[in-house]
């Protein structure tokens, strides 16, 4: 085995969750489970677009991945086990698609948006470029907007539990348009946190949008029913 000769100054890093770290990465003992699901977290924080996902054929492609199995046998076959292993510990979830008209397998990651985008893929409500439900409808070529919380996780970061449930008090108080625009403000000011966003929210709902002041009285009337929900305090001054 040669030593490894340090990392560089300059790198590139890649988010793995908190909750793998202190839960799931203590329960895991066989290596190649370890390395498919590591390269799985890279994998998908590389990728771009609502939801993110892998191909099977990707990982098949993936000459560094495929090279670290050979010490564990027939790389194809170690690969289709540590994958077997991700998927029944829960960590990734699986879906058969097709790619003109031949199977394709497709991995997510196990969170709550992709446990989302893969019900709405099997009902033929989503549509993923060149691949199709084993039972496509009508639909299935209209790939809708994404909600609040694929938009966070496509460009503020990923979407912990807390964050979640905090995109979900705010559903309650504000409407999905403001979110939505919202996370586009703190983007287009590169201030990409939960905390700047729920700052504009609460700004807009103080003191109005510009764009929308046809809609304040409205919104004057809505004053009382904000300062008694959680996050009443904000629009206290």
């Amino acid at each position: 085995m040669s030593k490894f000769s340090g990392f560089p100054a300059r790198m590139e890093f890649t988010p793995v969750p908190n909750l793998f770290l202190s839960s799931l990465m203590p329960q895991i003992s066989d290596i190649t489970e370890l390395k498919v699901t590591l390269h799985l977290f890279a994998a998908l924080y590389r990728k771009r677009g609502y939801p993110r996902f892998v191909t099977y054929d990707e990982l098949l492609s993936d000459a560094s991945l495929m090279a670290s199995f050979r010490q564990e046998g027939e790389p194809v076959a170690v690969l289709r086990r540590g994958l077997d292993m991700a998927i029944e510990r829960g960590t990734v979830l699986r879906l058969s698609l097709s790619r003109d008209g031949k199977p394709e397998e497709v991995y997510f990651l196990n969170s709550e948006s992709d446990r989302r985008a893969v019900t709405r893929i099997q009902n033929g409500e989503l549509a993923l470029t060149g691949l199709k439900a084993a039972r496509p409808t009508a639909e299935t070529e209209l790939e809708e907007p994404p909600n609040i919380f694929s938009l966070y996780e496509q460009n503020i970061g990923m979407l912990t539990p807390m964050i979640a449930e905090e995109l979900r008090e705010a559903e309650k108080l504000y409407p999905e348009a403001w979110i939505k625009d919202a996370i586009g403000e703190a983007v287009s000011l590169n201030k990409r946190s939960w905390r700047y966003i729920a700052r504009i929210l609460e700004r807009w709902a103080s003191e109005g949008r510009s764009e929308e002041t046809s809609r304040r009285g409205a919104g004057k009337a809505d004053a009382d029913k904000y300062n008694k929900q959680k996050y009443g305090h904000m629009f206290q001054r």
